[in-house]
């Protein structure tokens, strides 16, 4: 039998080749989890390391969804959509926003998309070319990095203000030059659970604003938003768009109506943004490059009676405020999440990664900061049945006793 190998004579792309030697670390986490729990049982194995929303999505969604497969047209519900998305759909969209936010976006402000992934895809490459730079915070979602790097851009990181996790206005000033055409944003904040207060986002929005006219281009924050629904009681989080004329805003429905894998979601142009006009239609013409074409129409048209509403997302609240209250007793030094359903503790020693190997040594999964652009973190994904953070709060107190 002839051997199987890789053929000399075909060049493969060296740079996927070399992603598959830095796969990810919560996805590598959560298989071992997986298997774990093969071994020793679901209960006996403490995941915290993917954030896959733990509460069914809304009977809204559910009925909407029967309603339109027993009464509507089959062959419309699985035709394809039009590719700037269903006329309807944006319409409802726009007017939700325009509803609770007082912005006033119209059906060809919305572009609706295959979740805030492909909305960061789209947005990402109508706003620069091979060369540009874009500006993120630490701590920030790893997954930035291909984003960004596939479409010939540069991801640069402002780091982190480790006792806030607000913006570290200082460093980010001092990045801005005249090759950054935008900011990439995630507040409320995947791993921090921190949202940008409204004082954050204000002087954000003055310091682009400035250096827009010294530059003499326009600079655009794309605001990637899954978890602007999961903020919690008392927290001050503003709506991006409505601060900053140049927003470009990217939304999922996949943690608001626990919906990851149906794959929805909106880009939303502030109808103040340069060259608004033109942003939605060049979003249609990048998914002929990407083939990162618009969502199943019967997805489309089922979010519609779910726009006003959410998952039951109060549990996410719950399992915060006993982790963060059992957690700071032990010792851990926390910024404390006000919002999603991720907490960014500091290690108990400097190495992260060391730190989560004793952590899986008790059947404790938890994903060391190093990919999020910080050291010495680990984060906590606690979209887990609130009985099990319970349970777990012993293991945490044997972890943070091999450090007595």
């Amino acid at each position: 039998m002839k051997k199987r190998g890789i053929r000399k004579n075909i060049m493969l792309n060296q740079n996927f080749i070399d992603m598959c030697g830095q796969k990810s670390v919560i996805r590598e986490l959560f298989a071992y989890g997986s298997q774990r729990a093969k071994e020793i049982g679901y209960e006996n194995v403490f995941d915290y390391s993917l954030g896959n929303p733990s509460v069914p999505a809304p009977a809204s969604f559910t009925n909407e969804m029967i309603r339109l497969l027993q009464t509507e047209d089959p062959v419309a519900l699985h035709g394809y959509s039009p590719s700037l998305g269903i006329d309807s759909v944006r319409e409802a969209v726009a007017a939700s926003l325009n509803d609770r936010f007082e912005m006033n976006y119209g059906k060809e402000d919305i572009f609706m998309v295959s979740g805030a992934a492909g909305a960061i895809a789209h947005a990402v490459r109508a706003v620069t070319v091979p060369g540009d730079e874009i500006l993120t915070f630490a701590p920030f979602f790893p997954e930035y990095t291909p984003y960004i790097s596939a479409s010939g851009a540069v991801l640069k990181v402002v780091p982190a203000d480790i006792s806030t996790f607000q913006i570290n206005f200082d460093a980010f000033v001092e990045m801005l030059n005249e090759k950054v055409m935008a900011v990439l944003i995630n507040t409320p904040n995947n791993p921090s659970g921190i949202v940008y207060s409204t004082e954050t986002i204000n002087k954000l929005a003055m310091i682009l604003t400035e250096k827009e006219e010294e530059f003499g281009h326009p600079i655009y924050i794309i605001s990637d938003e899954p978890y602007r629904e999961i903020v919690f009681e008392g927290v001050d989080a503003p709506f991006v768009a409505a601060h900053y004329h140049n927003t470009i805003t990217c939304y999922s429905f996949s943690k608001s109506l626990s919906l990851p894998g149906e794959r929805i979601g909106y880009i939303a142009v502030n109808p103040a943004c340069e060259d608004s006009a033109l942003l939605v239609d060049m979003f249609g013409q990048i998914s002929r490059g990407i083939g990162h074409n618009c969502p199943p129409s019967i997805i489309q048209l089922a979010v519609v009676k779910s726009l006003y509403e959410t998952s039951d997302l109060s549990v996410y609240e719950t399992n915060k405020n006993i982790l963060y209250t059992e957690l700071t007793k032990m010792g851990f030094d926390i910024v404390e999440p006000g919002g999603t359903f991720y907490m960014f503790p500091k290690a108990l020693e400097e190495d992260a990664v060391a730190f989560s190997n004793k952590a899986k040594e008790l059947d404790l999964l938890l994903v060391p900061s190093n990919s999020f652009g910080v050291s010495g973190h680990f984060r906590i994904s606690y979209c887990i049945p609130t009985e099990k953070v319970e349970r777990s709060i012993p293991v945490f107190q044997k972890l943070a006793d091999m450090y007595i």
